[in-house]
């Protein structure tokens, strides 16, 4: 009976922290609609949202209300499994690779010490890989399901830019994990936490540079938004979809640019991590829960960081061509990240050997 109260209890933690991530991850990319409107308005001398509620934060509520609202089409010819399968596996990846992220170190409810991560798997970046190689298939079932040439054509776009990125994307965090040792990402964390370690974005700067541009182009945002040109697509891959079909694409671009964001924070810098700060002796004044909140704030400041940068990269660099896209995937990403893996690898066999001569 104690065995199955323990187990129980578990259980239930665990159904809590994915209902609270789940929320949040929702929250987060309701609102990011609302900031890029702002962003988009303050670089172009407007308001931006500015109706719908004290300085437009009821805009997002209404834009749901609005899709949930909307008419229901499917077209009479397309693949009507698929063309349903096809939004809610988009959404599904997106959400999934929030399951190894580590959000915070622990808590303490109830006599029980608690972990703030989902799943600490000692192969958390091979996860995430896997989930990643999967959200290309909710682009295309989508694209081929709506039996629309455009559509086929931007989800065609899609998977090749995806390949194409995830390669050179892999090869950064090759490098990373030869300094790092573990594919951990609690153990990435804990090592940029030390007393006395630097974030890796001091060891990996080119890395870093080379993840943040492939990050771009896996979320399809500008510059490499591509699959979803309207100007030479009409509206992209979901070019047929409409009503909460059509919103759970738009919400999963949007919770996989909060998921990137919170994954660089955690690669290169520090992830939970509270800078300057030594997270002991703050444990031992503040107590283990208040700064568990802290170190939380702390990685959504930085994910907040970056999900800005998202956005002012759309509002200030026009979109590539297509075989500039495929040419700087290919040409430059790829041999940059070899080059960051080979740099990587000698200053490890120096650090671990000393000078071969």
């Amino acid at each position: 009976m104690i065995q199955l109260a323990i187990d129980l209890a578990f259980v239930l933690e665990k159904a809590i922290l994915i209902g609270g991530i789940i929320s949040v991850s929702l929250l987060v990319a309701m609102y990011s609609t609302w900031a890029e409107r702002k962003v988009a308005g303050f670089m172009q001398d407007r308001l931006g949202p500015n109706r719908a509620g004290p300085f437009g934060l009821f805009q997002p509520l209404a834009d749901g209300l609005k899709l949930f609202m909307k008419e229901e089409i499917i077209p009479n010819a397309s693949n009507k499994f698929l063309f349903i399968l096809g939004p809610g596996l988009a959404m599904m990846t997106a959400m999934m690779t929030s399951a190894v992220i580590p959000w915070g170190k622990q808590i303490e409810i109830f006599g029980r010490t608690v972990d703030l991560q989902i799943a600490d798997i000692n192969i958390g970046i091979l996860y995430i890989f896997a989930v990643l190689s999967m959200g290309v298939y909710g682009i295309m079932i989508g694209g081929w399901a709506s039996n629309n040439k455009f559509s086929l054509l931007a989800a065609l776009r899609g998977a090749s830019q995806m390949i194409s990125y995830e390669l050179a994307m892999g090869l950064s965090i090759i490098a990373l994990l030869m300094l790092t040792g573990s594919l951990s990402l609690k153990t990435i964390v804990e090592l940029q936490s030390a007393s006395g370690g630097w974030w890796n974005i001091a060891y990996q700067p080119l890395g870093f540079l080379i993840f943040i541009v492939c990050a771009f182009a896996e979320c399809n945002r500008t510059p490499f938004d591509l699959p979803e040109a309207e100007n030479e697509l009409n509206f992209g891959y979901h070019q047929e979809y409409s009503s909460m079909k059509l919103g759970f694409y738009l919400f999963a671009e949007y919770i996989n640019m909060f998921m990137s964001s919170v994954l660089m924070a955690t690669l290169y810098f520090g992830g939970y991590d509270i800078p300057f700060v030594n997270d002991a002796s703050l444990i031992e004044s503040m107590g283990m829960n208040l700064v568990a909140v802290l170190q939380g704030l702390s990685l959504f400041l930085k994910a907040a960081f970056f999900i800005f940068v998202f956005m002012w990269v759309r509002w200030t660099i026009p979109r590539f061509r297509y075989d500039q896209l495929m040419h700087l995937g290919w040409k430059v990403m790829i041999p940059l990240a070899l080059f960051n893996m080979l740099i990587t690898a000698i200053v490890v066999l120096i650090r671990e050997n000393g000078w071969p001569f």
